[in-house]
């Protein structure tokens, strides 16, 4: 990593990264530059969030183009960074702010981010359930 990135963390500045790791078909070379990427970025960052590309098979189908499944990489980023920015901008029964999140991620090291949604009765047993099954994780 370039000296740039390691202003943030040396200054105390809450950084966050989140990146997805090679399909399978992409080749061992790969794996190992996004391996060895994953070793120096962790250096640089409080929390990283890895998500294995590879899991997107879980979810995809033989129908699911090479294109399709990249999207779906990108919208489980989205999904992922959304989650927690909406912990923070979205009221809810217990409002969380910046300090918050900061706490929490703060030198936190590797991660794992699954979401969930669900309505009714056991609602938050359901939500959490939900996240935790996550097949991307």
């Amino acid at each position: 990593a370039a000296v740039k990135d390691r202003a943030p963390k040396e200054k105390k500045i809450l950084t966050v990264g989140v990146v997805t790791k090679p399909f399978g078909f992409e080749g061992v070379r790969r794996m190992r530059i996004a391996e060895l990427g994953l070793e120096e970025l962790q250096k640089y960052v409080d929390t990283l969030i890895v998500i294995p590309n590879q899991n997107l098979f879980r979810i995809a189908n033989e129908k699911t183009t090479f294109s399709d499944a990249f999207k779906l990489a990108d919208n489980v980023l989205h999904i992922g960074i959304r989650g927690v920015t909406d912990l923070m901008v979205m009221p809810g029964l217990i409002n969380l702010d910046f300090a918050d999140i900061e706490t929490v991620m703060s030198e936190m090291g590797k991660a794992m981010i699954g979401t969930g949604e669900a309505e009714g009765e056991d609602r938050a047993i359901s939500a959490a359930e939900a996240a935790i099954s996550n097949p991307l994780l």
